[in-house]
């Protein structure tokens, strides 16, 4: 029997106001105070995991270690408690659904009518509970994805509401984060909004123990004391949660609030560790004091929707707080790139990196950009299709292969530098499928990727379906661009740089994945520290 505490995460009046952040914030209090925590999504739409879906839908697919394509939240607590999430911490009403199918046509509910209660509703509670049963953890926290009132979430709801019955309040709580708007023109801030939302969880069955209320302005007493009378909860159990300079100042605010005690109160746990967040604290003492600023250009294709490359931003965050530097990234759509025009829109940036994507919309623009760093000897940074995109670039400009190309942009290329992995030859479906998850790989000593990691054998996460074309691997290294990374049972070029420019690295995987607060990504820490040497000729 599992001792593990539940703890659900919900939200209301609006989306967007951060339940991962405080879903995160509240984890590394509570892991500060030495219990073993976990957090999972569980998202409302249908589609099986957000893969297929465009990054301007849903931000970033983030990678965990075992392949699972998942929310981009799954990379906040992953940057906050410095732990590696799996399958199991993202939950979608597509997989609760498919499970439920396959359940049925298999005969599992031979004879019964299959309904959202109890079957849709016991799976999602088999999901939730799968981490806590695994003795692994102390606290799982929950967040449910959308806002409370839509109909996709009323079976999540249905599931704590019963959660809540089977387990007894002293195992299971439900935080609710929720909106206390201010009005100009009045003057005040409206709890109205806030009672209204709580009010329609109630009719659900779940009543919140905890309020946390997001806020332009500081919430008075007498609001609290208004809060906690109207939605049944106690005044303490009231918790402002204020606008922030920076995500990373959310652990401390919810500390201030005392957020973990009243959680750990709920839940009849008691520690003699009080959260001191000194790493953390450093790390935010010279993220928010930089003694230097680098310009990094990003050379995308979604960056109207800048969370499309969260964990990129997020690991120049960390590694510019190791060098107590600021890094302004100039965002420049790789379609807006041309031959006119490329020299002028990356002038003056300190180190370019260009990244992935999928489909050949702006990859000309990609191109140019590599040309630009590698012609003035500019700290260049390829990842995935960046990586790609480089050896392109290198065959054609260097190589003299000028139709040099890749088979996902051209089928029918001449010279396919670039080419369908052999494993996803016979691969129809779009979902799931590519190369995912960690992979090894084993890293020449004399280079750069080496001096980063410090290590030979690394591991890391992938997310794609064409490779380099080891068939053109001599031409290319005798050119100068070697391969200076490859999967040790595959033979899979992973890293490519050119060894006559200051810093020229391209890698086949997603570094920024594993990028945390408390571990910067070595080769973000190597890029961020040769694009200040380039600031300061």
């Amino acid at each position: 029997m599992s001792n593990t505490k539940y703890v659900f995460v919900t939200g209301g009046v609006t989306s967007s106001l951060g339940k991962g952040i405080i879903a995160a914030s509240l984890a590394k209090l509570l892991q500060e105070r030495g219990f073993s925590v976990t957090i999972q999504k569980l998202d409302p739409y249908i589609n099986i995991d957000p893969g297929t879906l465009n990054p301007y839908e849903h931000g970033e697919c983030y990678v965990t270690e075992d392949g699972a394509e998942t929310d981009l939240d799954l990379g906040h607590y992953e940057r906050y408690l410095n732990i590696p999430t799996s399958q199991a911490n993202n939950v979608t009403t597509g997989r609760i659904y498919q499970s439920v199918i396959n359940k049925e046509r298999k005969g599992e509910f031979l004879g019964k009518t299959v309904q959202v209660i109890p079957h849709i509703t016991d799976e999602i509670k088999r999901r939730i509970q799968i981490l806590g049963e695994t003795g692994d953890y102390d606290i799982v926290i929950t967040e449910i994805g959308g806002t409370v009132g839509d109909i996709e979430s009323l079976p999540y709801v249905e599931s704590v509401r019963q959660m809540l019955w089977e387990k007894g309040e002293d195992n299971t709580i439900v935080i609710h984060l929720t909106l206390v708007p201010y009005l100009a023109a009045a003057g005040e801030l409206k709890t109205k909004p806030t009672q209204h939302s709580v009010k329609m969880l109630m009719q659900s069955g779940v009543s919140p123990d905890i309020l946390v209320c997001r806020t332009e302005h500081e919430i008075s007493d007498d609001i609290k004391r208004k809060l906690a009378l109207f939605c049944n909860v106690k005044t303490e159990d009231v918790i402002q949660s204020i606008d922030a300079e920076t995500i990373y100042d959310v652990p401390n605010l919810m500390l201030d609030q005392g957020l973990d005690e009243v959680v750990l109160k709920k839940l009849q746990l008691s520690s003699p560790l009080k959260p001191e967040l000194k790493v953390w604290n450093n790390f935010l003492q010279k993220h928010k004091n930089p003694k230097h600023e680098v310009e990094i250009a990003l050379i995308g294709k979604y960056i109207e929707l800048q969370d499309s490359y969260k964990s990129i931003t997020e690991a120049f965050i960390h590694a510019g707080s190791t060098h107590e530097t600021k890094v302004n990234v100039r965002w420049i759509h790789s379609e807006s790139l041309t031959p006119d025009n490329f020299a002028k829109q990356l002038e003056g940036v300190n180190g370019i990196l260009v990244a992935p994507g999928f489909g050949d919309r702006g990859i000309d623009g990609k191109i140019k950009a590599v040309q630009y760093a590698r012609e003035n000897n500019i700290p260049f940074f390829g990842i995935c299709l960046g990586m790609q995109m480089a050896v392109i670039e290198f065959s054609k400009n260097v190589l003299g292969l000028k139709d040099a190309f890749s088979t996902e942009m051209k089928k029918d290329a001449v010279n396919p530098v670039i080419n369908l992995m052999e494993s996803q030859e016979n691969v129809t479906e779009k979902g799931g499928t590519m190369r995912l998850g960690a992979w090894d790989c084993k890293v020449e000593k004399d280079s750069k990727t080496y001096n980063a990691y410090k290590s030979e054998n690394i591991s890391e996460r992938h997310r794609h379906r064409y490779e380099f074309n080891n068939d053109y691997l001599k031409q290319i290294e005798a050119a100068g661009m070697k391969a200076t990374g490859t999967n040790p049972k595959t033979g899979l070029v992973e890293v490519v740089e050119i060894t006559n420019h200051p810093w020229f690295v391209g890698v086949q995987y997603h570094p920024e994945y594993k990028s945390t607060v408390l571990k910067p990504h070595p080769l973000f820490v190597d890029f961020i520290k040769a694009a200040l040497k380039q600031s300061k000729k």
